[in-house]
């Protein structure tokens, strides 16, 4: 069952960003997959690649806000941060009661959320800068 499905919506026009919300989508709904399959322990190895794309999807994002001098970098970036802090939160209670009853409601809600608070803004403000 997949949990995320890619939406036009989602689209920024910036083929890297897009390419990374394609892969943290397709990262999320694999973990979802394996930890629905066979649980906490099973899914814990995607926990480390989801982190890692996700630290490097950010640094990219922050990289093209300084770049072009997005006036809200500093909410974005800790918002971020916040993002990070809850996957090591998600990881930490995977690993320390072998299961999370709420997991994917949890990687979807961080998915989506953010996306719409914070990268749906970034992306129309830069849109035409990108054109």
């Amino acid at each position: 069952m997949t949990l995320l499905q890619w939406k036009d919506s989602y689209s920024v026009g910036i083929a890297a960003v897009d390419h990374e919300h394609r892969e943290l989508i397709d990262l999320i709904n694999r973990l979802h997959d394996r930890y629905v399959a066979a649980g906490a322990a099973a899914a814990e190895p995607f926990f480390g690649d989801l982190y890692k794309a996700i630290s490097a999807h950010f640094a990219l994002e922050e990289q093209l806000m300084r770049g072009w001098a997005y006036e809200l970098l500093s909410e974005h970036k800790r918002d971020h941060e916040r993002l990070l802090d809850e996957i090591r939160d998600i990881m930490d209670d995977a690993a320390a009661q072998g299961a999370v009853g709420d997991l994917s409601a949890r990687l979807e809600a961080w998915f989506s959320r953010h996306f719409q608070v914070h990268d749906a803004p970034l992306h129309k403000a830069l849109a035409p800068r990108t054109a």
